[in-house]
């Protein structure tokens, strides 16, 4: 019995079953307890899952004048697992307007896991979107033909103006960057795409929402799951109340239309943005719902660009408006002085020509109100030949670091950080090194760098940039941060210093003011207003000169800065100065009186308007 080769065989047929029990222990300890796709099959037949989508927030202007708003849309789902139970293709079709092979592709797309990665049978997906109510209300009829069809309530933004399109910003689907950067959303999911609506959207967007629905074996809705007490409620997002003044940007919009430029207008004493406008530009309208894919291509290939925002991405020579900051910078580094005289010869004048005969010498207050270049240039040549001879030496580039400092306090030649604007250009304000490249280290001095002095050569700015110096020409010294979000009104944080002495501000804002009443500004004047201003007329390479105004009023406690710029219109005077006076009495009167003034502007046409331009 020792040599018995079968007495083992108990023992091997036990631990079979043994072995067999526990891997079904395991195999079942797996599918109930760690791996829960079975339980979800099963919850998924009994019980569906639907998502609540939030109301967007809603976008106010400074009086509280609504500018965008939420109008419903439908969107048409399928649970693919349940339209095996007599789903009628050919009705779901036609209540759709539709044909069978839009059918087949729609289905290919929301099977393809490669665009829609949350895709599974068992849960609702988006077969069609962007319906309206009359659209669906045939598939409500006759839902009972269609097993797994859901309708879903969404909404689009809708625009109470045809205005401030670059500044409040679209919305659109999202990509799939989006939704592998961010986990709250999914295919089919809108979040903006451009403007405040992309700076804004996680306080805009809300928090979604969750309605759990029980339903019968054949997948009959039989109500709420408990009641309810297993849903989420979804959570508005919140409003944003700008500084933006509505009717202020229609004023800049209308007047801008037929002509490419831009115009901006701040608050000095709070860095609120009261206009921010760019030309060409579009009707916010056309951006939502089924068009918005053909009508963004529209605008994307239109040779006029009105994608651009100008006000915030295009660069300028700001011209003679820089005469106001290099008055500031050479008086409070010594290069000048109030009483200081410069000889002037007009156009004969050299190395730099006078556009305009005046009587010689000519002092600070008559150099700003004529807008004198030999003035400005040798002012600027002293500043940086002070304790110098006017060689490329240590002291002279001292001073152009020095000079350079200063107009970078006035927020030139850098993007605004703190600030809630997206899209922004720089500006240029030359470096040595810049000039060391052309000229050789030792290769320059003054006299080549002197287009500089009259806003010209390197020297480039936006729109913003310039009606900040505005701003902070008017606050005497200082600026807040331009910003539109209200809420960022009164942070101290935002508030940047020249360090300049007021006492030369004050001279400045004198010889703005003469500007308005004796200068090139005086045909659109208001002396009830007090207006101060600076015209300007910037050189382009490329065509027309560019006309530019800078100004503010009242000259004493002002309430409004503004900035005008029009491509290739020629003289400041002419185009950009008429356009900041309207502005200027539109926010502090509430109206405007000069009709005739306000109807050329509005009814010429200086180029050929961008096709889109709907406005």
């Amino acid at each position: 019995m020792t040599n018995d080769p079968y007495s083992k065989r108990p023992y091997l047929i036990a631990g079979s079953v043994v072995l067999v029990v526990m891997i079904f222990i395991v195999r079942l300890f797996w599918l109930q307890v760690i791996d829960q796709s079975q339980k979800q099959k099963a919850d998924n037949n009994a019980l569906l899952r639907q998502v609540i989508y939030p109301s967007r927030g809603l976008i106010y202007d400074r009086h509280g004048e609504l500018l965008v708003f939420n109008q419903p849309i439908y969107e048409v789902t399928l649970i693919m697992q349940e339209m095996r139970h007599g789903f009628d293709t050919v009705a779901f079709c036609q209540c759709l307007g539709i044909d069978s092979l839009d059918f087949a592709k729609r289905i290919d797309a929301m099977r393809d896991k490669r665009r829609n990665r949350g895709f599974s049978t068992y849960t609702p997906q988006v077969f069609m979107a962007q319906l309206t109510k009359q659209e669906v209300a045939s598939l409500r009829e006759t839902s009972y033909k269609f097993p797994g069809a859901g309708i879903r309530k969404r909404t689009l933004r809708g625009y109470s103006y045809p205005y401030a399109a670059h500044i409040l910003g679209s919305v659109g689907e999202v990509s799939q960057t989006d939704i592998d950067r961010d986990a709250y959303y999914q295919s089919g999911d809108y979040a903006g795409r451009d403007g405040l609506e992309r700076t804004y959207e996680q306080r805009l967007r809300g928090t979604k929402g969750v309605e759990v629905i029980m339903r019968d074996s054949r997948g009959r809705i039989q109500g709420s799951y408990h009641d309810g007490a297993e849903d989420v409620e979804a959570v508005t997002g919140t409003d944003l109340h700008l500084s933006l003044d509505i009717h202020l940007q229609a004023l800049a919009e209308q007047m801008l239309a037929g002509k490419v430029g831009s115009a901006v207008a701040i608050e000095p004493a709070t860095g609120e943005i009261l206009a921010l406008a760019s030309a060409p530009t579009w009707n916010p309208d056309i951006l939502v719902g089924k068009q918005r894919s053909a009508q963004y291509h529209r605008l994307l290939n239109d040779p006029g660009k009105p994608l651009i925002n100008r006000a915030t991405q295009a660069m300028y020579p700001p011209g003679s408006t820089f005469k106001t900051l290099q008055t500031v910078i050479c008086l409070e580094e010594g290069g000048i002085t109030p009483q200081s005289k410069y000889p002037c010869s007009g156009p004969g004048s050299s190395p730099i020509k006078c556009t305009h005969h005046h009587g010689s010498p000519v002092d600070l207050l008559e150099a700003i109100e004529q807008s004198c270049n030999p003035y400005f240039w040798c002012a600027f040549r002293d500043m940086l030949q002070r304790d110098g001879y006017g060689d490329n030496n240590a002291t002279f580039r001292k001073r152009y670091d020095l000079w350079r400092e200063d107009v970078l306090k006035f927020g030139l030649g850098q993007r605004f950080q703190d600030t809630d604007i997206g899209e922004q250009a720089s500006g240029a304000i030359p470096t040595q090194r810049l000039f060391n490249r052309t000229y050789g280290e030792k290769g320059w001095k003054a006299i080549t760098i002197r287009s500089l002095s009259i806003g010209q050569g390197e020297v480039l700015a936006t729109p913003l940039q310039l009606a900040n110096q505005a701003a902070t020409l008017a606050n005497r010294g200082y600026y807040i941060t331009p910003h539109l979000n209200t809420e960022l009104t009164n942070n101290p944080a935002l508030r940047h210093e020249t360090g300049i002495a007021r006492q030369w501000f004050d001279l400045t804002a004198e010889g703005m003011h003469r500007v308005m009443t004796k200068g090139t500004g005086r045909w659109y004047n208001i002396d009830s207003l007090q207006m101060c201003g600076k015209t300007g007329t910037a050189q382009n390479p490329h065509g027309k000169d560019h006309a530019i105004f800078i100004g503010f009023a009242p000259k004493d406690n002002p309430k409004i800065a503004v900035a005008v710029v029009v491509e290739n219109a020629g003289f400041g005077a002419t185009w950009a100065a008429p356009m900041a006076s309207l502005m200027i009495e539109q926010y502090l009167t509430g109206t405007v009186t000069r009709k005739h003034i306000y109807n050329k502007m509005v009814n010429t046409v200086l180029t050929h308007p961008s096709s889109d331009n709907t406005n």
